[in-house]
């Protein structure tokens, strides 16, 4: 086996920034790759049970009959299998052929009851967000360790960010030609697996980076407290109606089900006479459907009913929560619970730039618009394994022989044009700050220490 010497130094402008970016690539895959990993597997995993089985009994099957009960008659129901139970949330079947669903709290817990709509009788009842789905969900999103889990996720993300760039830059054909960058050779080993590891990798980048972009804005700093910060929707728009002291994240329960725009927008408050007109007569839960139904909310919606005495009635469509497979048609009605009046109507169109792009973005990221986007995902999840698998394989390959040696690529003495790859890391690092803390600690742990340690450095590279 051809092993790599790692002390021996490259020769030439090209060769130097070649191994410079080969070197960071191999330690930010040293990071990234499990992470990585668990997340291509999981976020399958994820897509797969979404469509066959759905999430929280939304698939469960009845027998089609020509009248259906009234929503009141069915939230009775549901209620009345719960002891001491609050009814707190509707969604309505997806289709004719599908179970009502009915969120009821008891005692902190939270349980779906699957009703028949045309004969008002509990099919099943099930504690909410507790499916296989929602297991895969939890490592998919914070690895079962909260805010710890998140982070490392995002400090993953985030590097795998310059995984892209410093892979692109050394599989970018100079002088061979892009049918070797894009047709995988037909060598044996090593050779081989480089090949297919630059060829998958250079055609997945650009997903890969759509991929993470969309997943970083889900994470606690790079999307909690930068870019969601910026483009919140702007309450004022709707016309001075009275404000709650609550965000509409409070509706989000353990899980995200509010659109992303409007997490941190303050709700509006009933107890007033602002608003629109809306529900005519008494205002209960038959006839703010009858008004959903009204305005457009077909087939399967969500509707949560009113918190306190200044809570709302809200209804919602929205793709992220597989409601419909078209993230344009994402609208969230807010009705006050004394008036019927309409407080808020927000619709795609009123996002901001950023909130359009992710509501598509998070529509494309889940894979809900159809059964062609959960091919495509699952096509670039096994792609990302791929890439994970065979980067392992090839530092098997290439490492020197004898115990504790990670055999990083060398790092060269003189790096020529280093003020550009400095200010590629200052931009990297200011654009997703857990990657430029890593970089950062990696860079310290580099210079500080492997550069001054001969026998650590030895033994580590």
């Amino acid at each position: 086996m051809t092993t790599t010497t790692t002390d021996a130094q490259p020769s030439g402008s090209a060769n130097k920034l070649y191994f410079a970016a080969w070197r960071w690539h191999f330690y930010a895959g040293l990071f990234a790759i499990p992470f990585l990993t668990v997340l291509a597997f999981t976020g399958m995993m994820m897509l797969w049970i979404a469509w066959i089985d759905g999430r929280d009994g939304e698939r469960t099957p009845v027998m089609v009959q020509d009248t259906v009960m009234a929503v009141s008659a069915q939230a009775d129901a549901a209620v009345a299998a719960i002891p001491d139970g609050t009814l707190k949330q509707y969604v309505a079947p997806r289709s004719d052929d599908l179970a009502a669903l009915f969120r009821v709290d008891a005692g902190g817990n939270a349980t779906m009851v699957a009703v028949d709509p045309y004969t008002a009788q509990v099919i099943d009842t099930f504690p909410r967000r507790s499916g296989w789905y929602d297991f895969f969900d939890s490592i998919h999103s914070d690895l079962k360790l909260g805010v710890a889990g998140d982070r490392m996720l995002e400090t993953a993300a985030s590097l795998a960010m310059v995984l892209v760039a410093t892979g692109l830059y050394m599989w970018w054909p100079r002088n061979a030609g892009w049918r070797r960058a894009l047709v995988p050779g037909l060598g044996r080993g090593r050779g081989l697996w480089k090949s297919l590891h630059g060829v998958v990798g250079i055609w997945i980048s650009l997903f890969l980076v759509f991929f993470l972009i969309s997943g970083l804005a889900w994470a606690g700093i790079w999307g909690g407290k930068m870019v969601q910060a910026w483009s919140q929707f702007p309450a004022e728009k709707w016309d001075n109606v009275p404000l709650s002291d609550e965000t509409h994240a409070s509706m989000n329960h353990d899980r995200k089900e509010v659109p992303w725009a409007l997490e941190q927008t303050p709700m509006p408050a009933s107890g007033s006479d602002a608003g629109a007109a809306g529900v005519a007569g008494a205002v209960n839960i038959d006839s703010v459907d009858a008004f959903a139904r009204q305005i457009g909310f077909d087939a399967r919606y969500q509707l949560n009913l009113p918190g306190g005495g200044t809570g709302v009635w809200t209804m919602g469509r929205d793709s992220m929560n597989t409601d419909s497979t078209d993230p344009m048609s994402d609208r969230t009605v807010h009705i006050d619970q004394f008036t019927g009046k309409v407080l808020a109507d927000v619709r795609y169109e009123d996002y901001s730039l950023a909130g359009k792009a992710m509501a598509v973005g998070i529509a494309l990221h889940m894979g809900t618009m159809g059964l062609w986007s959960v091919l495509a995902n699952t096509l670039v999840c096994l792609s990302v394994m791929f890439l994970c698998v065979s980067s392992v394989v090839l530092w098997w390959k290439r490492r020197p022989s004898g115990a504790g040696r990670l055999s990083a690529p060398p790092m060269p003495a003189e790096l020529p044009l280093w003020q550009g790859a400095v200010l590629v890391g200052l931009a990297v690092s200011m654009a997703f700050p857990m990657a430029g803390l890593a970089l950062l600690s990696l860079l310290v742990f580099d210079l500080l220490v492997l550069s001054r340690l001969p026998a650590l450095r030895r033994s580590l590279t």
